[in-house]
Protein backbone atom coordinates (compact mmCIF):
# COMPACT_ATOMS: atom_id res chain seq x y z
CA UNK A 1 0.00 0.00 0.00
CA UNK A 2 1.74 3.17 -1.20
CA UNK A 3 1.48 6.48 0.63
CA UNK A 4 -0.53 8.05 -2.23
CA UNK A 5 -2.99 5.21 -2.60
CA UNK A 6 -6.69 6.03 -2.35
CA UNK A 7 -9.08 3.90 -0.29
CA UNK A 8 -10.54 0.89 -2.11
CA UNK A 9 -13.79 1.33 -4.00
CA UNK A 10 -16.70 -0.85 -2.91
CA UNK A 11 -17.72 -3.09 -5.84
CA UNK A 12 -21.24 -2.17 -6.82
CA UNK A 13 -21.19 0.77 -4.46
CA UNK A 14 -23.13 3.82 -5.61
CA UNK A 15 -25.44 6.46 -4.22
CA UNK A 16 -28.38 4.47 -5.58
CA UNK A 17 -27.38 1.37 -3.59
CA UNK A 18 -26.54 3.53 -0.58
CA UNK A 19 -29.93 5.25 -0.65
CA UNK A 20 -31.73 1.92 -0.88
CA UNK A 21 -30.16 0.40 2.26
CA UNK A 22 -27.54 2.53 3.99
CA UNK A 23 -26.86 0.14 6.87
CA UNK A 24 -26.34 -2.88 4.61
CA UNK A 25 -23.98 -1.00 2.28
CA UNK A 26 -22.07 0.44 5.26
CA UNK A 27 -21.56 -3.03 6.72
CA UNK A 28 -20.60 -4.53 3.38
CA UNK A 29 -18.08 -1.75 2.79
CA UNK A 30 -16.46 -2.35 6.18
CA UNK A 31 -16.35 -6.12 5.66
CA UNK A 32 -15.06 -6.09 2.08
CA UNK A 33 -12.88 -2.98 2.02
CA UNK A 34 -11.64 -2.50 5.57
CA UNK A 35 -11.04 0.55 7.72
CA UNK A 36 -11.82 3.20 5.11
CA UNK A 37 -13.39 2.81 1.70
CA UNK A 38 -14.71 4.78 -1.25
CA UNK A 39 -18.40 4.88 -2.06
CA UNK A 40 -18.07 7.06 -5.14
CA UNK A 41 -15.30 9.38 -6.36
CA UNK A 42 -14.74 12.00 -3.68
CA UNK A 43 -16.92 10.25 -1.08
CA UNK A 44 -15.16 8.12 1.54
CA UNK A 45 -16.48 6.17 4.53
CA UNK A 46 -14.40 5.86 7.72
CA UNK A 47 -15.62 2.47 8.91
CA UNK A 48 -13.54 1.49 11.96
CA UNK A 49 -12.62 3.16 15.21
CA UNK A 50 -9.13 4.36 14.29
CA UNK A 51 -10.05 6.34 11.17
CA UNK A 52 -13.31 7.55 12.75
CA UNK A 53 -11.53 8.98 15.78
CA UNK A 54 -8.74 10.39 13.61
CA UNK A 55 -11.14 12.33 11.38
CA UNK A 56 -13.29 13.60 14.27
CA UNK A 57 -10.30 14.80 16.28
CA UNK A 58 -8.65 16.57 13.33
CA UNK A 59 -11.26 19.30 13.17
CA UNK A 60 -8.96 21.67 11.27
CA UNK A 61 -8.30 19.10 8.55
CA UNK A 62 -11.88 17.81 8.50
CA UNK A 63 -14.20 20.67 9.52
CA UNK A 64 -17.82 20.07 10.31
CA UNK A 65 -20.18 21.16 7.55
CA UNK A 66 -21.03 24.83 7.93
CA UNK A 67 -24.78 24.28 7.80
CA UNK A 68 -26.20 24.83 11.29
CA UNK A 69 -29.60 23.42 12.06
CA UNK A 70 -30.86 26.92 12.88
CA UNK A 71 -28.68 29.46 11.06
CA UNK A 72 -28.67 33.17 11.99
CA UNK A 73 -32.01 34.66 11.06
CA UNK A 74 -30.65 37.53 8.99
CA UNK A 75 -27.45 39.55 8.68
CA UNK A 76 -27.53 42.65 10.82
CA UNK A 77 -25.32 44.91 12.87
CA UNK A 78 -26.38 42.96 15.99
CA UNK A 79 -25.55 39.50 14.58
CA UNK A 80 -23.08 37.66 16.86
CA UNK A 81 -19.41 37.69 15.89
CA UNK A 82 -17.35 34.48 15.84
CA UNK A 83 -15.83 35.52 19.18
CA UNK A 84 -19.29 36.02 20.69
CA UNK A 85 -20.39 32.60 19.41
CA UNK A 86 -17.34 31.07 21.09
CA UNK A 87 -18.30 32.94 24.27
CA UNK A 88 -21.86 31.59 24.00
CA UNK A 89 -20.57 28.04 23.60
CA UNK A 90 -18.31 28.35 26.64
CA UNK A 91 -21.15 29.87 28.68
CA UNK A 92 -23.54 27.10 27.62
CA UNK A 93 -21.03 24.43 28.59
CA UNK A 94 -20.92 25.73 32.16
CA UNK A 95 -24.40 24.31 32.56
CA UNK A 96 -23.86 21.12 30.53
CA UNK A 97 -20.62 19.73 31.89
CA UNK A 98 -20.76 16.52 33.92
CA UNK A 99 -20.48 18.22 37.30
CA UNK A 100 -23.36 20.57 36.52
CA UNK A 101 -25.60 17.69 35.40
CA UNK A 102 -24.69 15.65 38.50
CA UNK A 103 -25.79 18.51 40.73
CA UNK A 104 -29.25 18.61 39.13
CA UNK A 105 -30.20 14.91 38.94
CA UNK A 106 -33.12 15.57 41.28
CA UNK A 107 -34.62 17.89 38.64
CA UNK A 108 -34.28 15.29 35.87
CA UNK A 109 -35.66 12.25 37.69
CA UNK A 110 -39.27 13.43 38.23
CA UNK A 111 -39.87 13.81 34.49
CA UNK A 112 -38.58 10.30 33.84
CA UNK A 113 -40.79 8.89 36.61
CA UNK A 114 -43.78 10.80 35.25
CA UNK A 115 -43.25 9.26 31.81
CA UNK A 116 -43.29 5.76 33.29
CA UNK A 117 -46.34 6.36 35.47
CA UNK A 118 -48.37 7.93 32.67
CA UNK A 119 -47.70 5.21 30.08
CA UNK A 120 -51.09 3.63 29.20
CA UNK A 121 -51.04 -0.03 30.25
CA UNK A 122 -52.33 -3.17 28.55
CA UNK A 123 -52.63 -1.61 25.10
CA UNK A 124 -50.33 -1.20 22.12
CA UNK A 125 -48.98 2.34 22.16
CA UNK A 126 -46.89 4.29 19.66
CA UNK A 127 -43.91 5.07 21.84
CA UNK A 128 -41.80 7.78 20.20
CA UNK A 129 -44.28 10.70 20.52
CA UNK A 130 -44.66 9.95 24.24
CA UNK A 131 -40.90 9.67 24.72
CA UNK A 132 -40.21 12.83 22.75
CA UNK A 133 -42.70 14.85 24.79
CA UNK A 134 -41.29 13.54 28.08
CA UNK A 135 -37.67 14.22 27.11
CA UNK A 136 -38.58 17.66 25.76
CA UNK A 137 -40.16 18.53 29.11
CA UNK A 138 -37.06 17.29 30.95
CA UNK A 139 -34.63 18.97 28.58
CA UNK A 140 -36.38 22.33 28.54
CA UNK A 141 -36.71 22.34 32.31
CA UNK A 142 -32.98 21.70 32.54
CA UNK A 143 -32.32 24.61 30.17
CA UNK A 144 -34.92 27.11 31.35
CA UNK A 145 -36.33 25.94 34.75
CA UNK A 146 -39.66 27.60 35.55
CA UNK A 147 -39.80 29.22 32.10
CA UNK A 148 -39.84 25.81 30.39
CA UNK A 149 -43.64 25.23 30.20
CA UNK A 150 -44.20 28.47 28.29
CA UNK A 151 -41.40 27.65 25.85
CA UNK A 152 -42.34 23.99 25.28
CA UNK A 153 -44.90 24.59 22.46
CA UNK A 154 -42.37 26.71 20.56
CA UNK A 155 -39.72 24.00 20.99
CA UNK A 156 -42.14 21.38 19.65
CA UNK A 157 -42.65 23.44 16.50
CA UNK A 158 -38.87 23.92 16.16
CA UNK A 159 -38.55 20.14 16.19
CA UNK A 160 -41.25 19.83 13.56
CA UNK A 161 -39.36 22.32 11.38
CA UNK A 162 -36.27 20.17 11.79
CA UNK A 163 -38.19 17.07 10.73
CA UNK A 164 -39.65 18.79 7.68
CA UNK A 165 -36.25 20.02 6.55
CA UNK A 166 -34.65 16.63 7.11
CA UNK A 167 -37.26 14.67 5.16
CA UNK A 168 -35.87 12.94 2.05
CA UNK A 169 -36.31 15.08 -1.02
CA UNK A 170 -35.80 14.44 -4.68
CA UNK A 171 -34.20 17.85 -5.12
CA UNK A 172 -31.34 19.41 -3.14
CA UNK A 173 -31.87 23.15 -3.41
CA UNK A 174 -29.05 25.68 -2.91
CA UNK A 175 -29.02 27.10 0.60
CA UNK A 176 -30.12 30.53 -0.56
CA UNK A 177 -33.37 29.23 -2.11
CA UNK A 178 -36.29 30.03 0.26
CA UNK A 179 -38.08 26.70 -0.01
CA UNK A 180 -41.35 26.24 1.93
CA UNK A 181 -39.54 24.08 4.49
CA UNK A 182 -36.89 26.76 5.06
CA UNK A 183 -39.51 29.48 5.36
CA UNK A 184 -41.36 27.35 7.92
CA UNK A 185 -38.12 26.89 9.89
CA UNK A 186 -37.52 30.63 9.86
CA UNK A 187 -41.04 31.34 11.14
CA UNK A 188 -40.64 28.88 14.00
CA UNK A 189 -37.18 30.17 14.83
CA UNK A 190 -38.52 33.73 14.97
CA UNK A 191 -41.43 32.61 17.17
CA UNK A 192 -39.09 30.78 19.59
CA UNK A 193 -36.73 33.77 19.70
CA UNK A 194 -39.60 36.19 20.31
CA UNK A 195 -40.81 34.02 23.20
CA UNK A 196 -37.33 33.73 24.72
CA UNK A 197 -36.27 37.38 24.40
CA UNK A 198 -38.52 38.69 27.24
CA UNK A 199 -37.34 35.80 29.44
CA UNK A 200 -33.73 36.92 29.02
CA UNK A 201 -34.60 40.56 29.64
CA UNK A 202 -36.62 39.74 32.74
CA UNK A 203 -33.79 37.67 34.18
CA UNK A 204 -31.31 40.45 33.48
CA UNK A 205 -33.43 42.94 35.40
CA UNK A 206 -32.60 43.11 39.11
CA UNK A 207 -33.06 39.64 40.52
CA UNK A 208 -31.62 36.12 40.24
CA UNK A 209 -30.38 34.91 36.85
CA UNK A 210 -31.21 31.29 37.73
CA UNK A 211 -28.98 28.23 38.07
CA UNK A 212 -30.19 26.54 34.87
CA UNK A 213 -28.31 26.61 31.57
CA UNK A 214 -29.81 29.95 30.58
CA UNK A 215 -28.78 31.40 33.93
CA UNK A 216 -25.25 30.12 33.42
CA UNK A 217 -25.14 31.78 30.01
CA UNK A 218 -26.27 35.10 31.44
CA UNK A 219 -23.57 35.12 34.14
CA UNK A 220 -20.81 37.60 33.22
CA UNK A 221 -17.56 35.89 32.28
CA UNK A 222 -14.25 37.17 33.71
CA UNK A 223 -12.75 36.83 30.23
CA UNK A 224 -15.59 37.87 27.89
CA UNK A 225 -17.82 39.93 30.13
CA UNK A 226 -21.58 39.95 29.51
CA UNK A 227 -22.90 37.73 26.69
CA UNK A 228 -24.85 39.90 24.23
CA UNK A 229 -28.55 39.12 24.02
CA UNK A 230 -28.36 38.27 20.31
CA UNK A 231 -25.53 35.79 20.94
CA UNK A 232 -27.66 33.97 23.50
CA UNK A 233 -30.69 33.93 21.20
CA UNK A 234 -28.55 32.72 18.29
CA UNK A 235 -27.33 29.62 20.09
CA UNK A 236 -30.42 28.47 21.98
CA UNK A 237 -32.76 27.09 19.26
CA UNK A 238 -30.27 24.42 18.24
CA UNK A 239 -29.38 23.26 21.74
CA UNK A 240 -33.05 23.27 22.72
CA UNK A 241 -33.97 20.77 20.00
CA UNK A 242 -30.77 18.78 20.59
CA UNK A 243 -31.72 18.08 24.22
CA UNK A 244 -34.52 15.76 23.10
CA UNK A 245 -34.10 14.93 19.39
CA UNK A 246 -31.28 12.34 19.43
CA UNK A 247 -32.13 11.15 22.98
CA UNK A 248 -35.64 10.31 21.74
CA UNK A 249 -34.20 8.12 18.99
CA UNK A 250 -31.96 6.43 21.56
CA UNK A 251 -34.86 5.90 23.96
CA UNK A 252 -36.83 4.10 21.26
CA UNK A 253 -34.05 1.55 20.84
CA UNK A 254 -33.64 1.19 24.62
CA UNK A 255 -37.33 0.52 25.22
CA UNK A 256 -37.37 -1.99 22.37
CA UNK A 257 -34.48 -3.85 24.03
CA UNK A 258 -36.29 -3.86 27.37
CA UNK A 259 -39.16 -5.59 25.56
CA UNK A 260 -36.92 -8.08 23.73
CA UNK A 261 -34.65 -8.96 26.67
CA UNK A 262 -36.91 -9.42 29.72
CA UNK A 263 -34.10 -10.80 31.90
CA UNK A 264 -32.07 -7.65 31.31
CA UNK A 265 -35.19 -5.58 32.05
CA UNK A 266 -35.69 -7.48 35.32
CA UNK A 267 -32.14 -6.66 36.34
CA UNK A 268 -32.72 -2.99 35.59
CA UNK A 269 -35.96 -3.08 37.60
CA UNK A 270 -34.13 -4.59 40.58
CA UNK A 271 -31.65 -1.71 40.54
CA UNK A 272 -34.40 0.86 40.12
CA UNK A 273 -36.29 -0.52 43.12
CA UNK A 274 -33.59 1.02 45.32
CA UNK A 275 -34.19 4.56 44.05
CA UNK A 276 -35.81 7.05 46.47
CA UNK A 277 -39.59 6.95 46.77
CA UNK A 278 -39.61 10.65 45.92
CA UNK A 279 -37.90 11.06 42.53
CA UNK A 280 -36.94 14.64 43.39
CA UNK A 281 -34.68 13.16 46.09
CA UNK A 282 -32.62 11.28 43.47
CA UNK A 283 -28.96 12.28 43.53
CA UNK A 284 -25.88 11.62 41.44
CA UNK A 285 -24.97 8.86 43.93
CA UNK A 286 -28.26 7.10 43.13
CA UNK A 287 -27.54 7.49 39.43
CA UNK A 288 -24.07 5.99 39.85
CA UNK A 289 -25.59 3.01 41.68
CA UNK A 290 -27.51 2.08 38.50
CA UNK A 291 -24.45 0.32 37.12
CA UNK A 292 -26.23 -2.33 35.06
CA UNK A 293 -28.76 0.20 33.77
CA UNK A 294 -25.94 2.44 32.59
CA UNK A 295 -24.27 -0.55 30.95
CA UNK A 296 -27.52 -1.45 29.16
CA UNK A 297 -27.93 2.11 27.89
CA UNK A 298 -24.33 2.13 26.67
CA UNK A 299 -24.73 -1.23 24.96
CA UNK A 300 -27.87 -0.14 23.13
CA UNK A 301 -26.11 3.04 22.02
CA UNK A 302 -23.20 0.93 20.81
CA UNK A 303 -25.44 -1.24 18.67
CA UNK A 304 -27.73 1.57 17.51
CA UNK A 305 -25.99 4.97 17.71
CA UNK A 306 -28.69 7.59 17.05
CA UNK A 307 -26.20 9.69 15.07
CA UNK A 308 -24.86 6.72 13.16
CA UNK A 309 -23.20 8.73 10.37
CA UNK A 310 -21.32 12.04 10.70
CA UNK A 311 -20.29 14.15 7.70
CA UNK A 312 -16.95 15.93 7.42
CA UNK A 313 -15.18 17.72 4.54
CA UNK A 314 -11.46 17.43 3.78
CA UNK A 315 -10.02 20.96 3.83
CA UNK A 316 -6.88 19.93 1.95
CA UNK A 317 -5.21 16.81 0.63
CA UNK A 318 -4.27 14.62 3.56
CA UNK A 319 -4.03 11.04 4.75
CA UNK A 320 -6.18 8.80 6.91
CA UNK A 321 -5.15 5.26 7.84
CA UNK A 322 -2.37 5.44 5.25
CA UNK A 323 -4.71 6.39 2.39
CA UNK A 324 -4.82 9.68 0.52
CA UNK A 325 -7.95 11.82 0.86
CA UNK A 326 -8.24 14.57 -1.75
CA UNK A 327 -9.09 18.15 -0.85
CA UNK A 328 -12.83 18.85 -0.97
CA UNK A 329 -13.76 15.19 -0.51
CA UNK A 330 -16.60 14.17 1.77
CA UNK A 331 -15.73 11.78 4.59
CA UNK A 332 -18.62 9.90 6.19
CA UNK A 333 -17.64 8.86 9.73
CA UNK A 334 -19.62 5.72 10.65
CA UNK A 335 -19.89 4.92 14.37
CA UNK A 336 -22.36 2.16 13.44
CA UNK A 337 -19.69 0.01 11.77
CA UNK A 338 -16.93 1.14 14.16
CA UNK A 339 -19.02 -0.24 17.04
CA UNK A 340 -19.49 -3.56 15.25
CA UNK A 341 -15.80 -4.21 14.72
CA UNK A 342 -14.82 -7.50 16.40
CA UNK A 343 -11.35 -6.08 17.07
CA UNK A 344 -12.99 -3.56 19.39
CA UNK A 345 -15.98 -5.53 20.69
CA UNK A 346 -15.96 -9.36 20.76
CA UNK A 347 -19.21 -10.83 19.42
CA UNK A 348 -20.07 -7.35 18.14
CA UNK A 349 -23.64 -8.14 17.03
CA UNK A 350 -24.60 -9.65 20.36
CA UNK A 351 -26.52 -7.56 22.89
CA UNK A 352 -24.45 -7.98 26.03
CA UNK A 353 -24.57 -5.09 28.54
CA UNK A 354 -22.15 -7.00 30.77
CA UNK A 355 -19.31 -6.10 28.40
CA UNK A 356 -19.31 -2.64 30.02
CA UNK A 357 -19.14 -3.95 33.60
CA UNK A 358 -15.99 -4.80 35.45
CA UNK A 359 -17.16 -8.04 37.04
CA UNK A 360 -15.18 -11.18 37.83
CA UNK A 361 -17.51 -13.41 35.80
CA UNK A 362 -17.90 -10.96 32.93
CA UNK A 363 -14.67 -9.56 31.51
CA UNK A 364 -15.28 -5.99 30.44
CA UNK A 365 -13.99 -4.49 27.23
CA UNK A 366 -13.51 -0.78 26.81
CA UNK A 367 -13.59 -0.71 23.04
CA UNK A 368 -14.41 2.33 20.95
CA UNK A 369 -17.57 4.22 21.83
CA UNK A 370 -18.50 7.03 19.45
CA UNK A 371 -22.23 7.46 20.00
CA UNK A 372 -21.59 11.00 21.24
CA UNK A 373 -18.78 11.64 18.79
CA UNK A 374 -15.35 12.75 19.99
CA UNK A 375 -12.95 15.61 19.48
CA UNK A 376 -13.79 19.33 19.32
CA UNK A 377 -17.29 18.69 17.97
CA UNK A 378 -18.26 15.89 20.34
CA UNK A 379 -21.78 16.11 21.73
CA UNK A 380 -21.79 18.81 24.39
CA UNK A 381 -24.96 17.39 25.92
CA UNK A 382 -23.57 13.87 26.41
CA UNK A 383 -23.74 13.99 30.22
CA UNK A 384 -27.31 15.31 30.19
CA UNK A 385 -28.44 12.77 27.58
CA UNK A 386 -26.87 9.89 29.51
CA UNK A 387 -28.56 10.93 32.75
CA UNK A 388 -31.94 11.36 31.05
CA UNK A 389 -31.75 7.99 29.29
CA UNK A 390 -30.50 6.11 32.36
CA UNK A 391 -33.28 7.43 34.57
CA UNK A 392 -35.95 6.92 31.91
CA UNK A 393 -34.78 3.32 31.48
CA UNK A 394 -34.64 2.58 35.19
CA UNK A 395 -37.99 4.07 36.07
CA UNK A 396 -39.77 2.52 33.09
CA UNK A 397 -38.42 -0.97 33.92
CA UNK A 398 -39.26 -0.46 37.59
CA UNK A 399 -42.88 0.26 36.72
CA UNK A 400 -43.57 -1.92 33.65
CA UNK A 401 -42.82 -5.07 31.75
CA UNK A 402 -42.69 -4.20 28.05
CA UNK A 403 -43.54 -6.39 25.07
CA UNK A 404 -43.93 -6.06 21.32
CA UNK A 405 -47.40 -6.38 19.80
CA UNK A 406 -48.27 -9.95 18.83
CA UNK A 407 -48.72 -10.85 15.19
CA UNK A 408 -46.71 -10.94 12.00
CA UNK A 409 -46.39 -7.16 11.54
CA UNK A 410 -43.10 -5.65 12.75
CA UNK A 411 -43.27 -3.37 15.75
CA UNK A 412 -41.30 -0.64 13.95
CA UNK A 413 -39.42 0.37 10.83
CA UNK A 414 -35.73 1.22 10.88
CA UNK A 415 -35.02 4.63 9.38
CA UNK A 416 -31.57 6.08 8.73
CA UNK A 417 -32.03 9.38 6.90
CA UNK A 418 -31.84 11.79 9.84
CA UNK A 419 -30.50 9.31 12.37
CA UNK A 420 -30.93 5.68 13.32
CA UNK A 421 -34.50 5.42 14.59
CA UNK A 422 -37.36 3.00 15.30
CA UNK A 423 -40.05 4.77 13.29
CA UNK A 424 -43.60 3.96 14.34
CA UNK A 425 -42.44 1.82 17.29
CA UNK A 426 -45.37 0.26 19.14
CA UNK A 427 -44.98 -1.45 22.52
CA UNK A 428 -47.28 -2.72 25.25
CA UNK A 429 -46.68 -2.00 28.94
CA UNK A 430 -47.93 -4.36 31.66
CA UNK A 431 -47.75 -3.18 35.25
CA UNK A 432 -45.11 -5.04 37.22
CA UNK A 433 -46.26 -6.89 40.29
CA UNK A 434 -45.92 -4.71 43.41
CA UNK A 435 -45.07 -1.62 41.34
CA UNK A 436 -46.06 1.48 43.29
CA UNK A 437 -46.45 4.86 41.54
CA UNK A 438 -44.06 7.60 42.48
CA UNK A 439 -45.56 10.54 44.40
CA UNK A 440 -45.37 13.12 41.62
CA UNK A 441 -47.50 15.78 43.22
Amino acid sequence: MGPMQQPPRLPGGSFAAWSHDRLAVARRGAEECGDIWQLEPGVYVAASAGPCEDVLRRARDFPKASAPLFPPLKPSSTAPTSEERAHAHAARMRGLRSQAVAARIGEIAPGAARFADQWPTDQDVEVLPLVRHALAEIGLRYLFSEDAPALLPFAARLFLAREVLASPSRWVWPRWVPTPARRYRTRQQVAFTDALRPVIRRRRSPGPLGDDVLGQMLQPSPHYGLLPEEAALDTLPGITVATFEAPSRAAGWILLHLARYPQAADRVAAEAALLPADPAATTSEHLESLRYTQALVREVLRLHPPSWLLTRQARHRTQVAGYTIDAGSTVLVCPYTAHRDAREHPEPDRFRPERWLDEADSPATTGAFLSFGTGPHGCEGAALATAMLTLLTAQTARRHQLSEPPGPEPSHQVTTFVGLATAGLRLRATLRENAVPYPLG
